[in-house]
């Protein structure tokens, strides 16, 4: 008997420098909360092979729009602010596929 698909999530890729993984990485955590509230379900943490400040937060949502309002809101910019992060780069994704081989 086939297993039932997972319905398609929307993600979102975030891209960003800190000055400092361990004071982001503890703001980040601090913030799991709020993220839950606003519709991540959930993440995946990565930083670049040559540099750890550089951090790439891959996030399951329930929906593009509560992501968008979520990163774009006011209460987010201050806390990026707050955790030493630069120029983030958000990429918003519909999920077409999903497998594990």
């Amino acid at each position: 008997m086939p297993f039932p698909k997972k319905p398609f999530m929307p993600h979102v890729l975030i891209i960003h420098e800190v000055e400092d993984y361990a004071a982001w990485k503890k703001i980040f955590d601090t913030a799991a909360g709020i993220r839950k509230k606003a519709g991540e379900r959930a993440y995946q943490v990565l930083k670049y092979q040559d540099d750890a400040n550089k951090i790439v937060h891959f996030s399951e949502w329930t929906s593009l729009e509560e992501a968008r309002r979520f990163f774009e809101s006011p209460e987010l910019i201050r806390i990026r602010a707050e955790a030493g992060v630069k120029a983030p780069d958000f990429i918003y994704l519909n999920q077409l596929e999903s497998a594990t081989l």
